[in-house]
């Protein structure tokens, strides 16, 4: 890696440091007001790319990882012995406050492996796939997914069907997961499959990392209804795995599950998935071009929406100070992603208000349209990471300790 920095670096000698990287490699950023009507009106929560694009933005996006953790930026808070720079989890957010101020390729292609799947091959991963994956990850070299959902097994994780069978010192999997996001470019995936049908559902689930260039796998896109194609299903035939790849105990997966599941809450619920000051500004602005600034009612809508999204930024930050202190996510991050997408539907009400016809006709006015690509990915953000029901059952039972939801008869 880069230089030889020490855990025992002070934070403005180091806040130094990235600035001096950062003007050396990149452009400031240059502040940009918002001015109603003029530049793209695109709002859409998931991407619209083809995969040509989807392939040169990876492009630019490795060659800037790759670039951040030669220098000894990529992973500031990993083991020297994976990769890391061992310095406290404080840092990576010095770091991301300074990188702000700087335009740089974006690196939401590694957001999946970086914020889900990294910390759960750090966590229950063998030594030989710690050394051989977390450094790779960071910088940009290894692109991961998640292989969870299946057709029938979306929220109710522990009902999957894909299945690892033992031969020797591997597992053959067949089997087939969906709503995979970024299947088509990754290199590695998580994968939680069924290894012993005869324990219960909960008990007979093993996790390993599986090589998506492996003979057998095959990634197929799924056309979602804003017309774009941000999600895949995979099928996996005779797909072979070292057990060296297992994750954690064999018919431990259920465990190796929910640490992937509360990092992803974590990432989406505190990520804010398109939705916060710029969207509400620009809602604003939409009341003004439609003649409803003085509406109450609308006003009201708006004001719902602000106070909202501020309590929710207040809940973020708690939930984003314990991960400073180096304590793993827990069931509350269940609640920042409830608060997300309730959020985003009081938006959609606020956008049918100020819209009405013109959010499902095209007029050819500039900012008006454009909503219905934002308005139909919510109902998407409502299922990934785990549904709302989902989630109101795990604040329920895990945070309020309510009695359990009874079970289907």
């Amino acid at each position: 890696m880069g230089n030889g920095s020490t855990p025992e670096m002070d934070e403005a000698e180091f806040r130094e440091e990235v600035r001096a990287f950062l003007d050396a490699h990149a452009e400031r950023r240059v502040e940009e007001s918002f001015v109603w009507g003029e530049g793209s009106d695109a709002v859409a929560l998931f991407p619209e790319h083809t995969l040509a694009e989807e392939r040169a933005a990876l492009a630019d996006a490795q060659a800037w990882a790759r670039t951040v953790y030669d220098a000894g930026f990529g992973y500031l808070s990993g083991l020297v012995a994976y990769g890391g720079r061992g310095l406290p989890r404080s840092f990576e957010r010095v770091y991301q406050s300074v990188a702000a101020e700087y335009r740089t390729p974006s690196q939401s292609v590694f957001g999946i492996g970086l914020g889900m799947v990294a910390p759960t091959i750090e966590a229950h991963a063998t030594e030989e796939v710690r050394r051989a994956t977390l450094g790779p990850m960071h910088r940009g070299d290894i692109v991961a997914c998640q292989l969870f959902s299946e057709p029938g097994a979306g929220s109710d994780l522990a009902s999957l069907q894909t299945r690892a069978e033992r031969d020797g010192d591997e597992w053959v999997v067949n089997g087939q997961k969906v709503w995979t996001s970024g299947a088509h470019l990754a290199d590695i995936g998580e994968i939680i499959c069924r290894t012993d049908p005869n324990l219960p559902k909960h008990r007979g689930l093993t996790g390993f990392v599986v090589d998506m260039h492996a003979p057998g796998v095959e990634v197929r896109p799924l056309r979602q209804m804003t017309g774009g194609a941000s999600f895949n299903e995979v099928f996996f035939t005779d797909v072979r795995i070292p057990d060296t790849h297992r994750l954690g105990d064999v018919n431990g997966g259920w465990t190796v599950a929910l640490t992937t599941l509360m990092n992803e809450r974590s990432a989406i619920g505190g990520g804010g998935g398109g939705v916060g000051p710029p969207i509400t500004t620009r809602l604003i602005e939409l009341a003004r071009a439609q003649g409803r600034s003085g509406d109450p009612l609308v006003r009201q809508q708006l004001a719902d929406l602000v106070i909202h999204e501020r309590v929710a930024s207040y809940t973020n930050a708690r939930a984003s100070a314990k991960l400073a202190a180096g304590q793993l996510p827990g069931p509350e991050m269940s609640i920042g992603k409830l608060t997300l997408t309730a959020n985003m539907l009081r938006s959609s009400e606020a956008l049918a208000s100020l819209l009405g016809v013109e959010l499902v006709a095209d007029g050819g006015r500039w900012g008006t349209y454009a909503w219905a690509q934002y308005v139909l990915g919510v109902p998407g953000m409502r299922i990934a990471g785990g549904s709302d029901e989902v989630m109101h059952n795990i604040i329920g039972e895990r945070v309020l300790g309510l009695p359990k939801e009874p079970a289907p008869a």
